[in-house]
């Protein structure tokens, strides 16, 4: 290992920056969780929560854009917060976002697990948990560019297979592919045949949290910023074609799951890609579908243990925690931060005690109203950001990306995220997201200002002897 404070190899590239955001976002929220969503908010309430997800998500993305073009880092969140909202927030944004893809990792390995109940009913979740937690270790551990170049590809395979899945869709929707069983054609009556808001308006609030954790991962553009070669052109290139590619593989591929997927058929023990392809009746379609989608899960996953780590060294580099963490191997790779967030993925185990698909749903939330919160710093650092920036004399057209529509767009990006968090405290299912998060929030803080506080004595009393001494 070499010693702490070294910097990362700049070693990716914009396709690079691009893929690793998507394969951070189209994972289990996608593949998974649309069918929790479907089936709580009904069709078209799905359709309209994942547009104001795509909403949200966006409005935050041009906040991060202009923070990270402007001061470009590896861990870039924590940063942020600590120097424009304060040292503490800017601590525990660290930790929440580091338990945001800790806790993903556990979610993800899970649903990989489930995934293969379907070719090997008897074989355990947990044990396929273990063999996937262990690939996604190797293609961390060894080289930045390895990493990169890997989950470009295993992006590449997911994204192919959406456009494909959509396409199929669409021609069942219209009658070009008919369904199985001489089926009339269904158009799109699927999405109003049990009213458009069958659960109520309500429950689209309710699912907000679990729609916008299918669309966390976005923000790892920001996360990456510090190994990015040429980052004021590359990030924000990435953060455009990222938001349009999420915008139409999300929406289109909602919109087809809810013409074609009746929402008292959905939930998360069946993926409702495969469900879908099902009712088409295509030959071994299904089974494709399956193998992408657990190939989609491990992209996610290998993506969440990069952003874990990271923000793990990214908080020693800060000397707020060990410095063991900030240690880096000749290759570059923080190995002590891989591991300690490799841990996290442990949580997928308890699906061999426990009802995989509460797990699962528990995994989701928890890290959901994480994501949510470290959203919310961004948006508030980018608004404390410009408003410093001014003041000290700035031109904002110096800027070399810019939010637009200050301050209107971090003000919305922040309410509309609040909003989401309130949602969850109505829904049985979700709420223990709350339970688990505001404990864990104020450990945080408190353990930053005592850790400070104890740093402080014995900074003063180290003085007070050399003062003596003389």
């Amino acid at each position: 290992m070499e010693n702490a404070g070294q910097s990362f190899k700049r070693k990716m590239k914009t396709r690079h920056l691009v893929m690793l955001s998507l394969g951070g976002v189209i994972g289990t929220g996608l593949f998974l969780s649309s069918g929790y969503t479907i089936h709580q908010a009904g069709p078209f309430g799905t359709i309209l929560a994942y547009l104001i997800g795509a909403l949200v998500v966006y409005l935050v993305m041009l906040c991060l854009g202009e923070l990270s073009v402007h001061m470009p880092e590896t861990g870039s969140f924590h940063s942020y917060a600590a120097k424009f909202i304060g040292p503490g927030t800017g601590y525990t944004v660290g930790w929440l976002y580091w338990l945001t893809w800790t806790v993903a990792l556990g979610s993800e390995f899970t649903a990989a697990g489930l995934m293969m109940q379907r070719w090997f009913p008897s074989i355990s979740v947990w044990i396929w948990s273990a063999v996937f937690a262990a690939l996604i270790f190797f293609l961390n551990a060894l080289s930045v560019r390895f990493f990169a170049e890997s989950e470009f590809w295993f992006s590449l395979v997911k994204v192919i297979a959406i456009v494909g899945f959509i396409v199929i869709g669409a021609g069942a929707i219209f009658g070009f592919i008919p369904l199985g069983h001489s089926e009339p054609v269904p158009f799109f009556s699927n999405i109003t045949d049990s009213g458009l808001f069958p659960n109520g308006a309500f429950a689209i609030l309710m699912t907000m949290l679990a729609v916008n954790f299918a669309f966390s991962g976005t923000e790892l553009i920001g996360v990456a910023a510090g190994e990015t070669e040429n980052p004021s052109r590359s990030i924000p290139k990435a953060i455009r074609t990222t938001l349009v590619r999420l915008i139409l593989f999300y929406v289109g591929t909602i919109v087809v799951l809810s013409a074609l997927l009746p929402s008292q058929s959905a939930g998360v023990l069946e993926s409702p890609f495969v469900a879908v392809l099902g009712r088409i009746g295509i030959p071994f379609a299904a089974d494709i579908m399956n193998f992408v989608i657990i190939t989609a899960i491990l992209s996610a996953a290998n993506s969440g243990l990069y952003a874990s780590s990271r923000m793990l060294w990214s908080l020693a580099d800060k000397q707020t925690i060990s410095p063991i963490f900030a240690k880096l191997t000749d290759r570059g790779i923080p190995l002590n931060a891989i591991v300690c967030s490799m841990l996290g993925g442990g949580l997928s185990l308890l699906s061999s005690i426990i009802a995989p698909g509460t797990v699962y749903i528990v995994l989701v939330s928890v890290s959901g109203l994480a994501v949510v919160i470290v959203w919310m710093s961004i948006s508030a650092a980018q608004f404390l950001f410009r408003r410093q920036y001014i003041r000290e004399g700035n031109d904002v057209k110096d800027l070399a990306y810019r939010t637009p529509l200050y301050p209107l767009v971090p003000v919305a990006s922040f309410l509309l995220c609040l909003a989401s968090c309130i949602g969850i405290a109505f829904d049985p299912t979700q709420r223990i997201a709350l339970y688990c998060g505001i404990p864990f929030i104020a450990v945080c803080y408190g353990s930053y200002y005592l850790t400070q506080s104890v740093k402080k004595r014995g900074t003063d009393h180290v003085e007070a002897t050399e003062a003596e001494s003389h």
